[in-house]
């Protein structure tokens, strides 16, 4: 369990309500304005709003630089160190083509009317290591190619791809999103996964193949042809080989980078691409197996963490050793090892090109750690000026549950911002002292509904939005009839499963 950050005993000022929540809707709003107007970065943007909160609610400047920092250190160390590891795994997939090998096995055996609940099953499969938009960029080639090849319209297979990623970045961890609000919630990160998995299943597949069997009726779209792979990379020996579908990637500068183009990890700039020496060690694929057990070996482990904590007594040796190879940290640190192995060096990579990879995933992750450090800065200031306190009492007043407030919260940040990660830390600062009044599933799913409600509705200020668009060749009008829709479905449906088993637990 990642721990929650405490809010002081005495909050940092005097402020009567009214002052604290003025302060509050202006930090927020500045946050929002900054983001959304000013086109500010959100890592700026939280620092600044942060500042605002704290001046409107009269706290003195070295008591908002104190809470900021404290805020910022805490998020990092609970946080960043698991978002580094996930992102080593799905480096490591990318480069290795293991992602690859998932997808097209999947999709070589199933027939045209079982593909969209193939991609919606492979694109939550490796959507669990993967940030969403790696994901696309892995899945959408596929999507692109299977479209063409089997001549099945492609926002009938591109949505449940999309749904598939999307659910699993917002609702389980080891995503930024989940852990953001597992970290501030005082969650217990086992309980969420697994039911953040029971939630993600019924809602993608609602949101997956059922809404993308009847929007694509209505949504006409062809593969751009620009986006289809076509470069053949040079196979050991100088031959030509077809082009696996998804084996094309873009670089940090935007180039096309094949299998033959390998991290540098001395070329002095973060993934700059060289090509290997005419006589380096052959390369195999790796075995399917291997790359389904890099996806699913951290989530088993903490799995079975959680699994113990229901079923043995605390002081048996299986607890503990539970305990400890279900720790997030470890469990990622265990699929990173493993990725190493069997994607790396049992492939033919080398230890550098092995460690060139790890070190290539690390650059793409650097903003968004910046802005889940911001936030938590930004949250536990909320928190210190007692504005978590106001909220949970006003809650409590108004007889609001917990779940539908943190839902509702997100859901008016996603919407003004844009931002799925910013709304989540938000959200769950302002919620956070109701959760010390709720037991462990309820916190755990407190933390999937903020999950929820930051996934609803993307639009024009969301980069996630311009994504799809680009990729599929959409109109700004079809972007919102079948993305914007589909992200708005996931989060109604998303929550719907959360108050279900609300009442079942």
């Amino acid at each position: 369990m990642v721990t929650l950050l405490a809010a002081p005993a005495q909050p940092l000022t005097n402020a009567g309500d009214t002052q604290l929540v003025i302060a509050a809707l202006l930090g927020i709003a500045a946050v929002v304005v900054l983001i959304a107007w000013g086109k500010v970065h959100p890592f700026l943007a939280l620092i600044l709003g942060a500042a605002v909160l704290g001046v409107v609610a009269g706290v003195s400047a070295d008591k908002i630089v104190t809470s900021f920092s404290g805020g910022v250190g805490s998020t990092v160390g609970g946080v960043g160190l698991l978002i580094a590891l996930g992102a080593m795994i799905g480096g490591l997939l990318a480069e290795s083509g293991g992602a690859d090998s998932i997808v097209e096995r999947v999709v070589s055996r199933v027939s045209g009317g079982a593909l969209p609940w193939a991609m919606a099953g492979v694109a939550a499969l490796i959507g669990l290591p993967l940030f969403f938009e790696v994901g696309v960029v892995l899945l959408v080639p596929i999507v692109l190619l299977v479209s063409r090849r089997v001549d099945v319209p492609l926002i009938k297979i591109g949505i449940p791809a999309l749904a598939g990623l999307s659910v699993l970045h917002g609702l389980v961890p080891p995503h930024p999103g989940p852990l953001v609000a597992i970290d501030a919630l005082g969650a217990n990160l086992g309980q969420t996964l697994a039911l953040g998995l029971l939630v993600a299943i019924p809602t993608v597949i609602i949101a997956g193949p059922v809404f993308g069997n009847f929007i694509a009726r209505y949504v006409p779209a062809t593969a751009p042809e620009a986006l289809l792979p076509t470069r053949r990379p040079l196979a050991v020996g100088g031959d030509r080989r077809p082009t696996r579908p998804g084996q094309g990637r873009l670089d940090a500068d935007g180039d096309l980078v094949t299998e033959d183009d390998l991290v540098n990890p001395g070329a002095g700039r973060p993934g700059a691409p060289i090509d290997e020496p005419v006589g380096r060690r052959a390369r195999r694929e790796p075995a399917l197996w291997a790359a389904v057990v890099t996806v699913l070996l951290p989530v088993v482990l903490m799995l079975l963490r959680a699994i113990g904590e229901l079923t043995l007594a605390e002081d048996t040796g299986g607890r503990k050793t539970l305990d400890i190879i279900g720790t997030p940290i470890v469990a990622l640190l265990a699929g990173v090892i493993f990725a190493m192995i069997f994607l790396g060096y049992r492939t033919g990579f080398s230890r550098s090109q092995v460690s060139g990879f790890l070190g290539g995933s690390l650059p793409a992750i650097a903003g968004i750690l910046l802005i889940v450090a911001a936030g938590g800065g930004f949250k536990q200031v909320l928190v210190d000026a007692g504005v978590g306190n106001l909220v949970a009492n006003a809650a409590e007043g108004a007889n609001l549950s917990p779940l539908l407030l943190g839902w509702l919260v997100a859901v008016g940040i996603r919407v003004a911002t844009g931002s799925a990660t910013v709304a989540t830390i938000t959200a769950a600062g302002i919620v956070a002292p109701l959760a010390a009044t709720l037991q462990g599933p309820e916190v755990a799913l407190l933390a999937l509904a903020i999950g929820c409600g930051s996934l609803f509705f993307s639009h024009v200020n969301d980069a996630g939005f311009w994504l799809v668009k680009e990729y599929f060749g959409l109109t700004v009008g079809q972007t919102i009839k079948t993305w914007s829709v589909m992200e708005t479905i996931i989060s109604v449906v998303g929550f719907a499963g959360v108050l279900l088993l609300d009442l079942i637990l």
